[in-house]
């Protein structure tokens, strides 16, 4: 074989210089494909750490395989190469599309994972060699050079792929799209080089073969961005019981509202809001949740409250009911999720626009970082927070974070936090618990049926020793659900439902997530 490349010095570095820029491109690819997968599970399935581990063990696993199958192939290097472009921007373009459908469809997502996982691994991992051997046929150099030569384009390249997939593909085109875009790159970028620097290498059947299946990729990545839209809401609705009327991936989460009528013929409907899948609320019984979460903690002083979550407005709709309250402020970090609160008509009116009061403040940034530097105080803090059962939430439900709010609480202050269900997931309600007392509080936990939910569990809590009465204020506003009678009810735990010795959760042990994750699972 010989290659089209002359043996002077400016042709052969021009030469050498597109390989070298084809072994970036390709990395940047190939590190999109592996964060796409993991992105794509923590949307899924919510454990980040769990899918970025199974994703890069099985795909570094994979690309040693991958570099071992390759060796038969030198002999026809540039062929070979070209056509693990096209399988990679074929399968790695429609990864996301596939793993989506696995789990809207077939609930066959974990194998499906696996299986893209090693195949994506397995192409990438033959990349390498290929590109040494034609880099070689060049101008042979050193291995020790070569090899330096090559890892240095390729580690530049991941780190391109790496910050373009969420500061570029995510925002402009989503993870589908932004596979499929990638796909796209990934097949020029092999076409491209085998075509210009080592045409001669190819074969008439080899160029025949190749220009075939680039016409194939490229029809079949058409049709899936043409057709994008459209899977996606199929395969949402999928997902959901009831109409999906809104839907969107922001930067942080997907945030789906979904809306139908409670009976046939019944004026009422029920509007549910899911954040990654999980429901937040139910139209039909959130005000026993909101209620049982905000007017316990509001005896007492409430004239500066800080609510830490609660994006949807129902939360602050409860405290702006006591006239003597000056001024809310809420952190919670999606903007997404409050936009939607103040502009979707059904949730606006849920809510009673409670965002548009102007002793409301609202902060988009996360928690735990804007405890860090607050300086105001606070006599009420409600934290209405995601279940900490990813690991970006359970930092959310340590002792650091709340000593952190213990921090910014003015003299006779209450604490109160949803802590998910005491009959569910016990483990993580009680470690919850006693992440609040080691934080220097002293803790009520409480209780209540919210249908939607089941039992649901909240910790009310004081800085000290001394904990705070579980009543309603004197100044309560007429209520729907919580009374006194109820609410002294809700301090009651049954027997097999009582107070479990568990450990507290820390930054460093998270054991809340592990109790989460497992004690959910079943249900």
């Amino acid at each position: 074989m010989t290659t089209d490349v002359p043996a002077a010095p400016a042709r052969w570095r021009v030469a050498r210089a597109g390989v070298l820029l084809a072994v970036f491109v390709c990395a940047a690819c190939g590190l999109v494909y592996e964060l796409a997968l993991v992105a794509l599970g923590s949307y899924l399935i919510g454990d980040a750490v769990g899918q970025a581990s199974i994703v890069l063990g099985v795909m570094v696993f994979a690309m040693g395989v991958g570099a071992l199958a390759a060796k038969p192939l030198q002999s026809r290097a540039a062929a070979a190469f070209a056509a693990i472009e096209l399988l990679l921007a074929l399968f790695g373009g429609l990864s996301v599309l596939g793993l989506y459908a696995a789990f809207a469809w077939l609930d066959l997502y974990g194998p499906a994972l696996v299986g893209t996982a090693f195949l994506l691994g397995l192409l990438i991992g033959a990349e390498i060699p290929l590109l040494m051997v034609m880099l070689q046929r060049i101008r042979e150099q050193s291995a020790g050079s070569a090899v330096a030569d090559l890892f240095a384009a390729d580690y530049v390249g991941a780190l391109l792929g790496g910050l373009a997939f969420p500061f570029l593909l995510i925002p402009v085109f989503g993870q589908l799209k932004g596979a499929l875009v990638v796909g796209a790159v990934n097949a020029v970028a092999g076409l491209v080089l085998v075509g210009t620097v080592f045409r001669r290498d190819l074969s008439r059947r080899a160029r025949a073969g190749l220009g075939a299946g680039a016409v194939v990729v490229a029809l079949c990545l058409s049709y899936a961005w043409i057709t994008a839209a459209d899977f996606e809401v199929t395969a949402r609705q999928q997902l959901y019981r009831d109409p999906v009327v809104h839907a969107e991936r922001s930067r942080y989460q997907e945030i789906v509202l979904t809306r139908s009528v409670r009976e046939v013929g019944h004026a009422d409907t029920d509007l549910r809001l899911f954040l990654n899948g999980d429901l937040q609320f139910s139209s039909v019984d959130e005000y026993r949740y909101h209620e049982s979460l905000v007017h316990p903690a509001m005896r007492g002083p409430h004239g500066e409250v800080l609510v830490l979550g609660a994006g949807d407005g129902l939360a602050v709709r409860e405290l702006l009911k006591y006239p003597d309250v000056r001024r809310v402020t809420v952190v919670d970090l999606d903007p997404a999720v409050v936009r939607i609160a103040r502009t979707e008509p059904q949730l606006r009116a849920l809510n009673g626009n409670s965002f548009a009061d102007p002793r409301v403040r609202v902060l988009n940034l996360d928690a735990f970082g804007w405890l860090r530097t607050a300086t105001d105080r606070f006599d009420v803090v409600v934290a209405d927070l995601p279940d900490p059962d990813e690991t970006a939430t359970a930092k959310l439900y340590s002792v650091e974070f709340y000593a952190l709010i213990r921090s910014v609480l003015a003299p006779a202050a209450r604490l109160v936090v949803q802590s998910g269900s005491p009959y569910f997931a016990p483990r993580s309600y009680w470690s919850i618990e006693a992440s609040v007392r080691a934080a220097g509080f002293a803790t009520v936990p409480y209780h209540v049926d919210v249908p939607s939910f089941g039992d649901w569990g909240f910790v009310l809590a004081a800085p000290g020793t001394v904990p705070p009465p579980l009543a309603l204020p004197d100044d309560a506003p007429p209520l729907r659900f919580l009374t006194p009678a109820v609410l002294a009810a809700a301090a009651t735990f049954p027997a097999d439902r009582g107070r479990l010795d568990v450990p507290a959760s820390t930054l460093l042990q998270p054991r809340v997530l592990e109790y989460a994750r497992t004690e959910w699972r079943g249900y």
